[in-house]
Parts: structure tokens; C-alpha cells; sequence
């Protein structure tokens, strides 16, 4: 992955760090959505929460309320989870979004972890550098897909 994917994901990593630090696990998704919106926005950092993306399938928009839990500074997708571990399914619905919208790069934050460090996952999509996929379980082929409009 591009250096700057690294670094960008840096900062919102430490954000989140500091709301599970603070609140610690069991609390609902939308309150952890919430508070890193609000800590990733204190960090001078641009933050959307919500985000509608469209489907489309054969020339036709479809609205099926897919939303992005958080879209910072307009490239890097959040997807926070509050579960007791985190399944493939988790991944590709990730990865899902990152094809949907066109974006590379995303976070998959599990903050019912004991600690946050082991429920994080960057994910990319489109890694086409012939390296190994960067996260467990999700082949290559799946990565480089991509959904065309």
C-alpha cells in the first residue's frame, strides 16, 4: 500500500485508541460512531457520518441504504463494529463499500474488543502491486474487483 494510506490511517487509529481508552468496550456502535466522528474532528480532520452509496446494477441507480458509518477527509471509509469478534463477513462488507464508492483505502474498528489493537484492520481495495493481500482472509482477486458505473 502506498506510504500515504499508511500515514493517513495513522491519525484516526490514534483517535480511536482514545475513545476506547476513555468509554472501554460494551457500549453501542452508533456511540462509538459518534464520539470518534467527534475526536477525529478535534484532530482537524474532515468527517462525514452516514454517508449514502448508491448501487448501481445495469444503468440503473438502486437507493438500498448502504451508508458509510464514517468517510474522513473524503477518501478513507470507518467502518466501526461493536461485536464480539470480527467475521470475513465484516471484511468483505468493507470491502464492499470501498468498491461501491471508488475509494481504496478503510479501517474496520471493532471497539467491543478488550483492546482496540486487536480489532483493527486496514483494508485496501484495488491492491494491485503483486504483493500479498493485506488483510486475513480476503484473496487478491477479491481486492482488485472493482464495480464499474
Amino acid at each position: 500500500m502506498e506510504r500515504k494510506f499508511w500515514e493517513r490511517t495513522g491519525p484516526i487509529i490514534e483517535a480511536a485508541m482514545r475513545v476506547h481508552s476513555v468509554l472501554g468496550p460494551g457500549l453501542l456502535e452508533s456511540t462509538y460512531e459518534t464520539c470518534l466522528a467527534h475526536e477525529l474532528r478535534k484532530r482537524g480532520l474532515a468527517v462525514r457520518v452516514q454517508v449514502p452509496v448508491p448501487l448501481v446494477y445495469d444503468g440503473i441507480e438502486l437507493e438500498v441504504a448502504y451508508r458509510l458509518d464514517l468517510l474522513v477527509d473524503d477518501e478513507i471509509i470507518v467502518e466501526v463494529k461493536g461485536v464480539t469478534q470480527l467475521h470475513p463477513v465484516h471484511e468483505a462488507q468493507l470491502l464492499t463499500y470501498l468498491r461501491l464508492s471508488h475509494r481504496r483505502v478503510g479501517l474496520l474498528l471493532n471497539f467491543h474488543s478488550l483492546h482496540l489493537r486487536n480489532g483493527i484492520k486496514r483494508m485496501v481495495n484495488g491492491w494491485e502491486h503483486g504483493a500479498r493481500p493485506l488483510t486475513i482472509g480476503v484473496s487478491s482477486t477479491d481486492t482488485t474487483s472493482a464495480i464499474r458505473r
